[in-house]
């Protein structure tokens, strides 16, 4: 069952409130209006991208009926922290399923590998943080781009495209900042990652030479690009 067909299921609807992640897709925010009840943005942790249930708590209000975390990236959503939450407000919890495209699931290894290879020789940006306990698949590997805000994280990225390394902005633009589901509620967490990730080439068939000029291309322009006046 779908999320949309869980929520329905469990009489989720009409005057109900439900939590989910702004630093995402919409799909959860469309599948819980879909459902009849209205979609509230918290907070994502700054390690792991996920809902952050410190942030959850400070969310809620009487007409709270559930919450649906997504993982992100392929780290997984913080499963104890949020049920505990649950149990104790007595909530629903629905975990919307990651919409990236993964590879086939033999490939997560090479994939964590060549994760493991970036981590160990990138310097000038911050590479992904891992929460205790848990395995990151990386359907993508994002990194932040320290600075001042987005000028920085962007011309970083053209840098690197004209050095020849894929790379993409992974959240365009908060949920929560879309004309469909526009809020105004300031998120610190969600803004500073939509202001400063940047989703690096991880794939399973890359070669060491490619993750080479990864290293190479992002080393070379040590994190921080004046911004033009």
């Amino acid at each position: 069952m779908g999320t949309v067909e869980l929520l329905t299921a469990a009489e989720v609807g009409s005057g109900a409130e439900v939590i989910v992640p702004s630093y995402a897709t919409a799909e959860a925010a469309e599948a819980v209006r879909a459902a009849g009840a209205l979609p509230v943005f918290a907070d994502i942790d700054p390690r792991t991208f996920c809902l952050d249930p410190a942030a959850v708590t400070t969310a809620l209000t009487s007409r709270t009926a559930a919450i649906v975390p997504v993982p992100l990236f392929g780290h997984p959503v913080d499963h104890t922290g949020l049920r505990a939450v649950a149990r104790e407000h007595g909530l629903l919890v629905i975990e919307q399923a990651e919409i990236e495209q993964a590879d086939a699931a033999g490939h997560d290894t090479t994939r964590q590998a060549n994760a493991a290879y970036l981590n160990a020789r990138l310097t000038g940006v911050l590479t992904p943080a891992v929460a205790p306990g848990v395995e990151h698949r990386y359907h993508s590997y994002v990194v932040r781009v320290p600075g001042n805000g987005r000028p920085d994280r962007d011309a970083f990225a053209r840098a690197l495209r004209a050095r020849g390394v894929r790379c993409r902005v992974p959240v365009q633009t908060p949920v929560h900042r879309t004309p469909a589901f526009r809020r105004e509620l300031w998120l610190a967490e969600t803004e500073r990652a939509a202001d400063e990730c940047l989703a690096l080439p991880v794939d399973a068939g890359m070669t060491r030479r490619e993750l080479q000029r990864v290293v190479s291309a992002c080393n070379a322009l040590g994190g921080l690009l004046p911004v033009a006046a």
